[in-house]
């Protein structure tokens, strides 16, 4: 049986941080999708389709990696791709005790679907989508946050 993850999230946008989970996983896993989270309680800075044309374009030397979307359950979309696995990044004790309570409901309400989670590379330990959108915003230099391309979008969204 192949190995599937879903490694879901907003993306809002993909950092460094993000590819690294995704590309340690890529090694892992016969095949990761890639899902970004249409999450209506969020007020995000990139469209969906512009998050996942920014995913496709940094991912795409990644022969293994597929990007989608979702809205609803992250089991439901698991179970509709034969998803074995959920890939989750965790940067810092904090995130374990979300993540937690999360795997915990995925595991109820689908007790088929393991949730593997990997260390963010210590360089990137304190790396969020928000805090690279804060430096864009003044106009910091993010450039080793985030690929080339998620860069120019940020600084185009921020002009």
């Amino acid at each position: 049986m192949a190995s599937i993850a879903v490694c879901p999230g907003s993306f809002d946008p993909i950092t460094y941080g993000h590819l690294d989970i995704i590309r340690r996983g890529a090694k892992v896993f016969d095949k990761v999708y890639v899902v970004v989270l249409n999450n209506v309680s969020k007020n995000p800075l990139f469209t969906v389709e512009e998050r996942l044309d920014l995913i496709k374009e940094v991912t795409k030397d990644i022969p293994n990696v597929a990007v989608d979307q979702f809205s609803g359950l992250l089991v439901d979309y698991a179970k509709s791709v034969n998803a074995n696995a959920i890939l989750r990044g965790l940067r810092a004790v904090s995130d374990f005790e979300y993540e937690m309570q999360i795997t915990s409901m995925n595991r109820f309400l689908n007790d088929h679907v393991e949730t593997f989670f990997m260390m963010t590379n210590n360089q990137y330990s304190f790396l969020s989508s928000s805090i690279v959108k804060e430096a864009a915003k003044y106009k910091g230099d993010i450039s080793g946050l985030v690929p080339p391309p998620v860069q120019k979008e940020l600084q185009k969204k921020y002009r």
